[in-house]
């Protein structure tokens, strides 16, 4: 599906603006109803998914216009008219999107035609001005890059490994077996530190 991408790469160890949440926004013009849908995503996959769960629930809507925009290698930015006039719908739903710096986010805008037309300066400002209110809707929050990596360590270090990861206060999850795997979440800027912390604490037992 993705066909554009952005001419500059995003830092991964930048911060950024994204949704806390899904949300929805919904408003009409002159009989035609537009429902906003907007998403959090993790790349490219997340949202063609979540393009393609709104599609499968509104298939009987006139059309499902989706944007996105995603911290991917290269950075990913899409949209589509879905049959509305050309550069009508999409572009100008994206345009928002980069206006206010949102990232890792996705927006479908379903239309339910009115039976009036709007001609495409009216189409610009009712698909612009849905994103604005989804938008509006949604809990905006400034997010740091992660990345996740796993280790496995005998029971007689996973208290260490625990204790670190604790005081660090990093996303973690552990499985008990016949020994002991961390599955980490931390931020990227702050990953390598923290494996050479945990290696060091373990004499190198507890490698990433």
């Amino acid at each position: 599906m993705p066909d554009d991408d952005a001419d500059a790469a995003a830092d991964a160890d930048d911060a950024y603006l994204t949704l806390a949440d899904r949300a929805e926004a919904s408003f009409t013009v002159q009989g035609s109803e537009f429902l906003a849908h907007a998403a959090p995503v993790e790349g490219v996959d997340a949202a063609e998914s979540f393009i393609e769960d709104i599609e499968d629930t509104y298939a009987d809507a006139t059309h499902n216009v989706p944007a996105y925009r995603v911290r991917a290698d290269p950075f990913r930015e899409y949209s589509s008219d879905d049959g509305e006039p050309s550069g009508s719908a999409g572009k100008p739903m994206l345009s928002v999107l980069q206006g206010q710096e949102i990232e890792n986010v996705c927006v479908v805008i379903t239309r339910y035609y009115g039976g009036t037309e709007l001609g495409v300066g009216g189409l610009v400002r009712a698909y612009s001005g849905a994103v604005k209110d989804v938008l509006d809707a949604a809990d905006i929050v400034e997010e740091r890059p992660h990345e996740q990596f796993s280790i496995t360590v005998d029971y007689d270090d996973s208290g260490t490994v625990r204790r670190i990861l604790e005081s660090e206060g990093v996303e973690f999850e552990a499985e008990y077996g016949e020994a002991v795997a961390f599955d980490i979440r931390v931020p990227v800027a702050e990953a390598e530190a923290l494996r050479d912390r945990l290696r060091s604490a373990t004499s190198g037992r507890a490698d990433p």
